[in-house]
C-alpha cells in the first residue's frame, strides 16, 4: 500500500503564446480546471500504475475542494484521511507554452493545515510513504520520520528545494529531485554542481538512492553501494509536461510498493513521465501500467560510463 502524503490543489490552466516578463500581460484564449497538487498527482499516478492508494492531506470547505478530489475520488482511492478545514483549497495557476513548457504560480491555502498526526496507524512494514516539500518540510520531516520508525518504505521527492534536515534524506530509501532543486542542494550541501556528480556524492552523503531528473533527457540515479544508472525515456510528442515528474515518481513508487527491482521501477518511472507529457492537465494525462509496461520497452536504462 501507498501512502501518498501531500498537498492536494486545483490547477488552473492555460495555454499561452508566450510567456510574459514582469509587468506584462500575456493572454490565453481559454482555460481549463484540473485536479492538481503533488500529493494528488502522486496518488493518482500511483494508482493508475496499480497500487492501492491512501491520501492524506487537506482541503478547504469550498467548491474546489471537490475539483481538487475528482481525479483521486474516481480511481477509488482512499479519502478517508483528507482533512476539511476553513482555509480555501490550495491552487495552481499554470501556462503552458507552444512547446509544452509550463510556468506556475501557487498558493498553499489549506494545505498548510495539513500534519504527521494524520498518517496516525497507517505506516508500517509493506507500506510506502510517498511524499514531497509542497507541504513545508516541517510536516514532512516529522512524516518521513514517523515512517522510517514503523518500518515503512519511504520514496521523497525533494521538491520544491528547501531547507531539509540531512536526516530526512538519510531516513528516505529513493530521494527524487529535478535539475533546478538539484543546483539547490548541491549548493546547501557544497555538492557538486555537475548532475551526476551531485547523484553520486549526494547518494554516498546520505547513504541512499538519489535520483535526479533531467526533463526529456531522462535521468540520473546514483546509489551508494551499486553503479550509476542512467535513463532515457521512449520518446513521445511533448504537448504539456506539467505533472511529467509526479507521474514519474508516482510510478516508480507503486513498483517498488509491489516489490519490482530499483531498476524497474526507474524504468516504470521514466516511461510515465514521457506519457503524461502527450495531453493537457496533470492526473487527466496518466498512464495506466498497462500503458506503461508497453512503452517501457522504448525506455533505456544502462549503467553510467566511468567517469
Amino acid at each position: 500500500m501507498i501512502v501518498a502524503f501531500g498537498t492536494i490543489n486545483v490547477d488552473m490552466v492555460t495555454v499561452v503564446p508566450r510567456f510574459p516578463t514582469p509587468g506584462e500581460t500575456v493572454k490565453g484564449r481559454d482555460y481549463q480546471l484540473f485536479p492538481g497538487g503533488k500529493g494528488a498527482n502522486q496518488a493518482v499516478a500511483a494508482a493508475r500504475a496499480g497500487a492501492r492508494v491512501v491520501l492524506v492531506g487537506c482541503v478547504g470547505r469550498d467548491g474546489f475542494a471537490d475539483v481538487a478530489l475528482a481525479g483521486a475520488k474516481a480511481l477509488g482511492i482512499d479519502l478517508t484521511r483528507v482533512r476539511r478545514c476553513d482555509a480555501p483549497t490550495g491552487a495552481q495557476m499554470i501556462a503552458i507554452d507552444p512547446t509544452g513548457e509550463n510556468l506556475m504560480i501557487g498558493a498553499d491555502a489549506a494545505n498548510r493545515a495539513a500534519v504527521a498526526e494524520q498518517l496516525d496507524g497507517l505506516l508500517g512494514p509493506g507500506v510506502t510513504l510517498l511524499t514531497q516539500n509542497s507541504l513545508g518540510t516541517r510536516e514532512v520531516e516529522r512524516a518521513v520520520a514517523r515512517a522510517r520508525a514503523a518500518g515503512a518504505r519511504v520514496v521523497y521527492n525533494a521538491a520544491p528545494a528547501e531547507p531539509v534536515d540531512p536526516a530526512t534524506f538519510a531516513a528516505s530509501d529513493v530521494v527524487i529531485v529535478n535539475e533546478h532543486e538539484a543546483r539547490g542542494y548541491a549548493a546547501r550541501f557544497e555538492l557538486p554542481t555537475e548532475f551526476r556528480a551531485f547523484a553520486e556524492a549526494a547518494a554516498r552523503c546520505f547513504a541512499t538512492c538519489f535520483v535526479v531528473t533531467l526533463g526529456a533527457r531522462g535521468l540520473i540515479a546514483a546509489r551508494p553501494d551499486a553503479p550509476t544508472l542512467v535513463g532515457t525515456p521512449p520518446a513521445v510528442a511533448c504537448v504539456d509536461s506539467t505533472g511529467a515528474g509526479d507521474a514519474l515518481a508516482g510510478a516508480l513508487a507503486a513498483a517498488l510498493d509491489r516489490g519490482e527491482t530499483l531498476e524497474a521501477a526507474l524504468g516504470q518511472g521514466l516511461t510515465a513521465g514521457a506519457l503524461a507529457c502527450r495531453e493537457t492537465g496533470a492526473q487527466t494525462s496518466f498512464a495506466d501500467l498497462a500503458e506503461i509496461r508497453r512503452f517501457v520497452p522504448g525506455a533505456r536504462l544502462a549503467p553510467a560510463e566511468p567517469a
